[in-house]
């Protein structure tokens, strides 16, 4: 009987511990105001496709003239396409194709690349858009690159006059051919009015023999609408050599946390060839929505 008061003294202290320390937790716990740190959620995408087997043969086919014509293993060797050399296959992937025919010499590459942020309090998907951004303003394209300095005013009155020298051939310098109209056209996007530019450009060539304008001439590197969540294409027609001409059409898109780009290319064999750069970009941007279907599945 002496031992029972002692028993329960000390059960009494050890449950008054107890709820002393719960009564802690939960009072820190549920104090008001306390901040609450939710992560950015993460990127649609944790993969990447195998680059050389995003395009089906058939596509190839078309986008590389000629090479269905050659022999099977030659064939194959260009349908296979070079894999881009890579560390980490889950962040960036890339595959190339190259075909030569009598006429031309056709390219096409492309590139996966998925972002990822650190940043607890950014997404995967605003780090891409800031990878997207930054090539976006490379290409001339941008909504802050757009807006000119005030005297570009004035030069816009002089290219109505008919000057050669005029806001456009600034405009493009990113291409480093300013007075190419081709090149022109290649940056006019960045223009407010496009359709300016490809008129200008087609003043110019009316009597430049051996222009490097092609007959369907291509549209300006612009913004492309209905392509993932972003997107613009870049056409850059330049002289290659003194030989023959080389046009390049880059189309670039971001869906999530991925950034895509498609370079296709054509140089034709002689100097008097001139490459169709609407078809290009007609190819170019088809191929572009078809790895966006692709992405999305």
């Amino acid at each position: 009987m002496a031992y029972v008061p002692g028993v329960a003294l000390l059960a009494a202290l050890v449950v008054g511990c107890s709820a002393g320390d719960d009564g802690n937790a939960n009072g820190a716990d549920s104090k008001a105001g306390s901040p609450t740190v939710s992560p950015a959620p993460p990127g649609k995408y944790l993969t990447l496709p195998a680059p050389c087997r995003a395009v089906p043969r058939s596509t190839l086919k078309d986008l590389l003239p000629g090479a269905a014509e050659l022999p099977g293993d030659q064939q194959d060797k260009v349908f296979r396409g070079s894999a881009a050399v890579t560390y980490d296959t889950d962040r960036k992937v890339g595959c190339s194709w190259k075909s030569d025919a009598p006429s031309a010499t056709r390219s096409l590459s492309i590139d996966f690349e998925r972002v990822v942020s650190y940043d607890p309090a950014v997404s995967d998907d605003d780090r891409a858009d800031t990878v997207y951004a930054k090539k976006e303003k490379a290409a001339g394209l941008s909504s802050s690159a757009t807006p000119g300095p005030p005297d570009e005013k004035d030069k816009k009155g002089e290219e109505s006059e008919g000057s050669e020298e005029s806001e456009g051939s600034e405009e493009s310098d990113a291409s480093g051919k300013a007075k190419d109209p081709a090149d022109a056209d290649a940056t006019g996007s960045a223009d407010p009015s496009p359709s300016g530019s490809s008129s200008e450009s087609g003043q110019d060539t009316d009597g430049a023999p051996g222009s490097s304008t092609s007959p369907e001439e291509a549209l300006p590197s612009r913004i492309l609408d209905n392509l993932g969540d972003a997107a613009f294409l870049q056409d850059l027609p330049k002289k290659a050599d003194s030989t023959a001409q080389h046009h390049t059409v880059s189309v670039v898109f971001r869906t999530s946390n991925v950034v895509v780009t498609v370079r296709y290319a054509e140089q034709p064999a002689l100097i008097t060839q001139v490459p169709d750069g609407r078809e290009l970009q007609e190819k170019a941007q088809a191929l572009a929505r078809k790895l966006a279907e692709t992405l999305s599945e």
